[in-house]
């Protein structure tokens, strides 16, 4: 599992039948890396999530069928930018 930020919604006007109709999310690593995955969550833009990668992916959709690598399988309620990218704050 990984903790990444998302960035946006990702929308598709084509997609394989093995996605289904579920929502995609464009999500960012604390290296700027950028990712796509299913979200089977709800998450929404700017909150950071815990994902879950390979082939445990398609199990936390819910449907072992879901053709992804990456989900989203929880929303963090307490993180902020110091702790994602490892900066210091600076002192008050």
């Amino acid at each position: 599992m990984n903790i990444m930020r998302v960035v946006r919604d990702l929308v598709t006007t084509h997609r394989v039948s093995g996605l289904h109709a579920r929502q995609l999310r464009v999500l960012e690593d604390a290296k700027g890396n950028i990712e796509v995955a299913v979200d089977a969550v709800g998450a929404r833009a700017g909150d950071f999530v815990i994902t879950i990668a390979y082939s445990s992916a398609r199990i936390a959709t819910g449907d072992p069928r879901v053709t992804t690598d990456l989900t989203i399988g929880g929303i963090i309620d307490d993180w902020n930018e110091d702790k994602f990218t490892g900066r210091i704050p600076a002192a008050s």
